[in-house]
């Protein structure tokens, strides 16, 4: 393999192919001498706000002066986004070299997932990495990501999701995700619902770790000037700002605090100061982005029932328009129907272009079932197109708003770039109206 062309590798790699099971990467990982174990880590589960959680706590550790690693998934146009050194892409010459060292050392095949995840290991040891954050990829106990022993094991919130992997009963996958509560860690949650509260309490004293829950450990509070207070479990913040925006990043942010009250524990000094500055300064792409002001361009990687419901209460609170139109596409694994019967009905049309995985439900399928309960939809043959049509259509007091899926963002992001470095999307919201 050419050491310098990461994806000469991962591209024989099938990204849609998930194996679960930590036997194949903790034996490579032992071929390089188990570098997961030489800093410090943080583990994020759960079925929505890791990527958002994981974003803002390694914000504050960077601002506190750490050398930090975030380790991510599924990336938008970039793999290397994936694996990031204080706020740094992996340099494209580094991941190949690993990349190339796994496929030398791997006594049996790995999947694109486990490849990506040692290469992060690997690559936050070698930089001599502090601390590093690593986002769960798919439920937890048997995820590649697993193999670390964090400090912190943090589990945003559970519902159902990937049922046919994690189970049908949202104490099945909450089962797989508290498989990354490490005996005598610490675990910190979201959780709301009661059974999987009391679930995740059933693990935490077989391990005998320690369980802290948002809302009865600690919380964090809206004032009346939009500021937050930060009610932890031995500090208190006041008049904090977060840069993301969505009522629902006030439960990811106080996650964040709560696990870095652990981190201190462990001899690593945060202060107030860099709290403020790393919420403040926390970017996370695709978590209700602004791709342009008029009409308003919105990106959300709303890709099941819950975050969609969020992201509906944000477009209710938080943004304001004329009219709603929507470019949607989903993965099949996902509850497709609840998600389109959620945000629908605020949208005067949906578009619908295929993805390019097979995991993806076809258009025409979508558009099906839209117009079955009474709602516009129009099919587009590429991404590309559907953004085009959607710029054509929208006034500039309208709103545009892709979601349904990361794979989906990654796409709009490159064809909205592309247009606008050639000039094609002003000329499309001027002239196709």
């Amino acid at each position: 393999m050419n050491s310098l062309n990461p994806g000469a590798y991962l591209s024989r790699l099938n990204i849609d192919v998930m194996r679960f099971g930590l036997e194949a990467i903790t034996g490579l990982l032992e071929r390089f001498g188990s570098p997961q174990n030489d800093y410090f880590t943080l583990l994020i589960g759960g079925t929505n706000g890791k990527g958002s959680t994981a974003a803002m706590t390694a914000s504050i550790l960077r601002e506190a002066g750490f050398r930090t690693g975030l380790y991510t998934s599924p990336h938008l146009t970039d793999v290397r986004e994936r694996i990031v050194l204080d706020g740094k892409k992996i340099p494209g010459r580094d991941l190949g070299r690993i990349l190339s060292e796994i496929q030398a050392k791997a006594a049996e095949p790995v999947s694109y997932f486990e490849a990506l995840t040692a290469a992060a290991f690997i690559y936050f040891q070698r930089a001599r990495a502090d601390i590093a954050v690593m986002e769960v990829g798919l439920g937890g106990r048997l995820d590649a990501t697993n193999v670390c022993r964090p400090l912190v094991s943090i589990i945003t919130n559970i519902g159902l999701e990937h049922t046919a992997y994690l189970g049908h009963a949202l104490t099945a996958v909450a089962g797989e995700k508290a498989g990354i509560i490490k005996q005598k860690g610490v675990c910190i949650t979201g959780v709301t619902q009661r059974k999987v509260a009391d679930h995740l309490a059933s693990v935490c004293r077989r391990e005998k770790a320690r369980l802290y829950r948002l809302g009865k450990d600690f919380e964090m509070i809206r004032q009346k000037d939009g500021t937050l207070d930060y009610y932890g479990l031995n500090r208190r913040i006041s008049s904090l700002r977060i840069a993301l925006a969505g009522r629902h990043q006030l439960a990811n942010a106080a996650l964040a605090l709560a696990a870095l009250e652990i981190v201190e524990r462990n001899g690593l000094k945060i202060t107030d100061e860099a709290i403020r500055a790393g919420l403040r300064k926390t970017r996370w792409e695709a978590r209700m982005e602004i791709l342009c002001a008029r009409p308003v361009f919105l990106l959300d990687g709303a890709h099941n029932p819950s975050g969609v419901r969020a992201l509906c209460r944000a477009l209710q609170e938080i943004f304001f328009c004329r009219r709603l139109i929507l470019i949607f596409a989903v993965l099949s694994d996902k509850d497709y129907r609840s998600m389109l019967q959620k945000i629908a009905p605020l949208a005067a049309v949906t578009i619908l272009p295929p993805l390019p995985t097979g995991r993806a439900v076809p258009p025409e399928r979508l558009a099906c079932l839209l117009k079955e309960t009474g709602f516009k939809a129009v099919v587009a043959g590429t991404v590309d197109e559907a953004v085009s049509l959607a710029l054509g259509m929208a006034e500039e007091e309208d709103m545009i708003c892709a979601l349904g899926s990361l794979y989906l963002a990654g796409e709009v992001k490159q064809s909205f770039h592309q247009m606008n470095s050639c000039g094609k999307a002003s000329r499309a919201t001027k002239s196709e109206k």
